[in-house]
């Protein structure tokens, strides 16, 4: 099969690999349908140190079970299912508590002898536990927006959880990629009023507010700090949900967070180190929370929604291209030029 693969930093290639096998009683083998680049995917293209094996890419799909291990229950051959980023049993006690991504059985796609999404085929652990099956067929026009339930609607409604937003809930949300527009889109459906979006694309900004931004920030560092806590009257914002990952964005995070708020990280942490003294977040009892989003959590919540056309998250991706081009749409990301790639191998 065809499977895209990372050699170093800019270094994409799609080769031929051998076809995944069942390994495991748990096991399932599914054909993939489609899948897509995230911008998490965008820090190795950046950083990957150079090996000649090479790192398998991808951990977002849709697609058709073709096989499945003595052990699967509740999957047939030709169910199309939607598949979480990380994979578990959804069984253990962790997982019943919505920790997901802490499965001890658990573990990520493109990682150890699992193969990564943006390929032909993958293999699944923990089939029955990790994926969910879906009530359409491999052409719907749905296809999109039910892809974001692997990720990154998952991740930005993980967001807005963590940061308990209500009606009452003033919402900044710093990025405006594809998982902090979903943020936006879900901090308005969990009922804020007032969500500023703190981006500077405006096609991208643009789609923020049909998706419930009421402002749009577009200045950096200290300006934007300044120009946020302008709209809120000098107290700053309740929540502040955070999908970059980068230092600068979360020093933006506590500099317009109000006293009693939450900073609610989504975006892949690119540092160890941060502020969490008393200047900082202990004195104005300020809460940090968020992590990886345990997305298996919210797909039978979500999905309804999706199925019933009352949200659309799938306007995220704005580019669509087979597997071969999988390096173009790395770059068109690295570029701006494209907001989520999608890819249809």
């Amino acid at each position: 099969m065809r499977a895209t693969y990372m050699y170093g930093a800019g270094d994409v290639r799609v080769e031929t690999v051998p076809d995944p096998v069942l390994q495991r009683p748990t096991d399932a083998i599914v054909r993939i349908v489609r899948s897509c680049i995230c911008g998490s995917d965008l820090h190795p293209y950046h950083n990957l140190p150079a090996s000649p094996q090479g790192t398998p890419m991808g951990h977002e799909f849709l697609g058709v079970v073709e096989d499945l291990g003595t052990e699967v229950s509740g999957l047939r051959r030709g169910d199309l299912v939607v598949a979480p980023f990380a994979y578990s049993d959804n069984t253990c006690d962790l997982c019943r508590e919505g920790l997901h991504t802490s499965c001890p059985n658990g573990g990520f796609w493109a990682a150890g002898d699992v193969g990564g999404a943006q390929a032909e085929a993958i293999r699944v652990p923990q089939a029955a536990g990790t994926l969910v099956k879906l009530p359409v067929g491999e052409n719907s026009m749905l296809l999109p927006s039910l892809l974001t339930l692997a990720d990154v609607y998952g991740t930005g409604y993980h967001a807005a959880k963590q940061a308990h937003v209500t009606p009452r809930t003033t919402v900044a949300v710093i990025g405006d990629g594809a998982v902090g527009l979903m943020a936006v889109l879900s901090a308005h459906r969990l009922g804020a009023e007032r969500i500023i979006l703190m981006g500077r694309h405006d096609v991208r900004t643009k789609l923020g507010i049909d998706f419930g931004a009421t402002d749009v920030v577009p200045e950096r560092g200290g300006e934007g700090v300044e120009k946020v806590r302008e709209l809120t009257g000098g107290q700053g914002v309740h929540a502040v949900l955070e999908a970059v990952g980068y230092r600068d964005a979360y020093e933006t995070a506590f500099g317009i967070v109000r006293p009693g708020g939450v900073i609610s990280r989504v975006g892949v942490p690119q540092y160890e180190e941060a502020p969490i003294g008393f200047g900082s977040l202990f004195g104005p009892n300020i809460t940090l929370t968020g992590g990886p989003a345990p997305v298996r959590a919210y797909i039978d919540e979500l999905l309804p929604g999706v199925l019933e056309g009352t949200v659309e998250p799938g306007r995220v991706f704005d580019q669509t291209i087979g597997l071969e081009q999988v390096p173009d749409g790395y770059l068109a990301m690295n570029d701006r030029t494209a907001l989520k790639v999608l890819i249809r191998p």
